[in-house]
Formats: structure tokens, C-alpha cells, sequence
């Protein structure tokens, strides 16, 4: 082949590749990223013959107050009918964010919930380079805009739900005894595994069932926002039967017939969303990460990931399909 023919065939293979580059960017940012879904999960850790549990996963949702489509669509999981809330961090995307989180999570007033922060939530989104995600630490905006967490503490707070971030709770729901423990953001090393154990005793100490021993096992439920090992160990050391967790954004772009390229943390990128066993010390513990709801507003883009929000419905370890 002559070298104009050369020339030729390496400008139109630069050219397919360009507009195949161009077409999967704009599907990620015009598409995916909207096309909003609900995956379904089932994990057997209630006490036989215990009434399920509904719990609705949110995370991620990175909230703009212009996010209207993604707000009605977070409104209209009220049908799900969930007996439980999670929230695993970075509700917040925007100065303003508060504004479309009240709106969106509005209809769970009164619904049972639990949540945890991420760093989202304290500071505003900064333009980063999207290359930094695959070192192992990245260097962090140094004057980062504030954010109204109080604001958003006490709106969950006014919807009856548990703050959780680096403490322990616990509550009942249809007869089942649920223990919580949360920790802040790993990511920031906001999190404070030494204060868990003394708060897991005085919990236990003074928790309203203590005297009824007739009563079923309680299951006890990790949430953090970063998965990172040190804190799934640290849960599964407490006793943790599930662990739920966000933060990774599945990955944001996956490969098809690769996965995630990264999760944000030391988890493997194999667990970068979905459900998973976490094992440690011969101990195990269900692992449920969200591929999340939202984006940074300066990251707008998802490719075979997309936003998510998660049904799982805890079951009795005699549950079966049969």
C-alpha cells in the first residue's frame, strides 16, 4: 500500500474511533446517566419466620436544585412501600442541593431511616481531573465552598430518621430488633472506629428489649458511605450481618467485559456495586454497595453503569423461593 494509502486508512480508523468516543460520551452524559432503575436484592438474615423487611437504599444522589427529573423520579419510590431508609451519603451536589432534597424525599416523612455523610455533604463540588480517580489518594480541593449540613441533618431528622455517622442505634420494626452502627466518611478518614465499640455496649446495655429474652436475635446492620477494608472488617469484627455502602458510583464508566476501572477506595473493583459476601476472621457479612443515584455536576457522564436505587428485602434465614 502506497503511503497516501496509509494515510488514508490511519485518518478513517482516527475517525471511526473519534466518532465512536463521541457517540458513547454523549450516551453516557445524555442518556445513561437519566436512565434512573431499581435493582432488587433479597438477603436471608431475619430470624425464622420473621416478617420481611423493605429497605429502600439510597445514595450518591449528588443533588442539584435543577434536578427535576431525577427528584420526581426519587419521589415516586414511595410506591415501593419500604419499611426501612438507608442513606449512605454525598446527598448533596450543589450549594443549593438542600432545596431538591427536601422536595425529593419529602413523601418518606415518617417512614423509619438511617444515614450517614459523606464529604459531599459537608463541602461543594470542585472541577477535578478524572485521572486522579485511579491514584491511590488525590489531593483535595483546599478552600471547598460549605454546604448546609445542619440543614440537612435536621431535615432528615424531622423525617424521624437515625444519624448515624460514628455512632450506634437501634430500633424495631415488625417485631424484628435491628442494630445500626455507622461511621463517617472513610474516604476523609472521618471515621471513627474506636468510639464503636464502647457505644455497641452501652446500646446493648440499655436497649428497651435488654429484659425480654424471649424476643427474636437482633441483626445488626453496618452503613458507611466509603467501603473502604478497614471499616467492612471493623463491622464484620462488631458482629455486622449486612453492610450497606455507596460512594464508588459503580465505577461511574465500566468496560464492558472489564467492570468498574476503579471504586474510589480499596475495594475491589469486582464489588464496585451490587450485592456481595464480605468475609474477614472466619466471620462473613452480606455487602450491599449502590452504584448510586447521581453525579457531580462536573462529572456528568455514566457508561454501562447506570443511576440506581436499591430494594432489599431482608428475609428470614428460612426463606426460599420454592
Amino acid at each position: 500500500m502506497s503511503r497516501v494509502g496509509v494515510g488514508r486508512a490511519a485518518g478513517t480508523t482516527l475517525a471511526t474511533l473519534g466518532a465512536a468516543a463521541l457517540g458513547a460520551f454523549l450516551w453516557g452524559a445524555l442518556v445513561e446517566r437519566n436512565r434512573f432503575t431499581v435493582r432488587r436484592e433479597a438477603v436471608p438474615v431475619l430470624d425464622p419466620g420473621a416478617r420481611p423487611l423493605t429497605v429502600l437504599h439510597l445514595s450518591d444522589l449528588h443533588m442539584a436544585p435543577w434536578q427535576r427529573a431525577k427528584q420526581d423520579w426519587i419521589r415516586g419510590l414511595v410506591v415501593e412501600e419500604p419499611d426501612l431508609v438507608v442513606v449512605t451519603g454525598d446527598s448533596l451536589g450543589h450549594v443549593r442541593g438542600i432545596d431538591g432534597i427536601e422536595y425529593a424525599l419529602e413523601p418518606f416523612d415518617g417512614i423509619p431511616g438511617v444515614f450517614v455523610h459523606g464529604s459531599n455533604d459537608y463541602f461543594g463540588p470542585s472541577i477535578k481531573n478524572p485521572f486522579a480517580y485511579f491514584r491511590e489518594r488525590r489531593v483535595e480541593t483546599t478552600d471547598p465552598v460549605k454546604l448546609d449540613t445542619r440543614r440537612l441533618e435536621g431535615f432528615f431528622e424531622s423525617l424521624g430518621w437515625l444519624d448515624l455517622n460514628n455512632t450506634v442505634r437501634a430500633m424495631t420494626i415488625k417485631g424484628s430488633r435491628l442494630e445500626f452502627l455507622g461511621v463517617g466518611d472513610a474516604h476523609r478518614d472521618w471515621d471513627r472506629l474506636d468510639l464503636l465499640p464502647g457505644a455497641m455496649d452501652e446500646m446493648r446495655e440499655n436497649v428497651g428489649w435488654q429484659d425480654d429474652r424471649t424476643g427474636p436475635e437482633p441483626v445488626t446492620i453496618g452503613v458507611t458511605h466509603a467501603p473502604y477494608q478497614r471499616v467492612l472488617n471493623s463491622f464484620v469484627n462488631y458482629g455486622a450481618d449486612v453492610i450497606f455502602a455507596g460512594h464508588t458510583h459503580g465505577g461511574q464508566v465500566q468496560v464492558p467485559g472489564i467492570g468498574a476501572l476503579v471504586t474510589n477506595s480499596d475495594l475491589p473493583r469486582t464489588m464496585a456495586s451490587g450485592l456481595h459476601l464480605w468475609r474477614h476472621a472466619l466471620n462473613a457479612a452480606y455487602l450491599e454497595v449502590s452504584a448510586g443515584v447521581g453525579t457531580s455536576i462536573y462529572a456528568p457522564v455514566r457508561f454501562s453503569c447506570p443511576p440506581e436505587a436499591v430494594v432489599v428485602t431482608l428475609t428470614g434465614d428460612d426463606f426460599s423461593y420454592s
